[in-house]
């Protein structure tokens, strides 16, 4: 499912114009992206976690020459379904 389809099902699902939903989506997409480059985190009991990683410096080879590469230091958004979610997909 891309964007749009999800914008159309969320549309249908809530009753809502496409362009209402596809503002829900946008906006549900900015509060979470901005609450994680702030460094919290979102909990929704029943769906899942979205936190920051940070994931440390490290040394990796290039495949195609063998070259050793120097990975930076970085923070990862990391998403961890809950209980409901899991249960749902089983």
């Amino acid at each position: 499912m891309n964007k749009n389809e999800l914008v159309s099902a969320v549309a249908d699902k809530a009753g809502l114009s496409k362009n209402d939903a596809s503002s829900a989506v946008e906006a549900l997409f900015e509060v979470i992206q901005s609450e994680l480059k702030n460094g919290g985190d979102i909990r929704v009991v029943g769906f899942g976690n979205f936190t920051v990683s940070r994931r440390e410096a490290s040394k990796g080879r290039n495949p195609s020459t063998g070259a050793e590469v120097d990975i930076p230091a970085r923070n990862v958004p990391k998403f961890t379904a809950g209980k409901g979610l899991k249960d749902a997909v089983n």
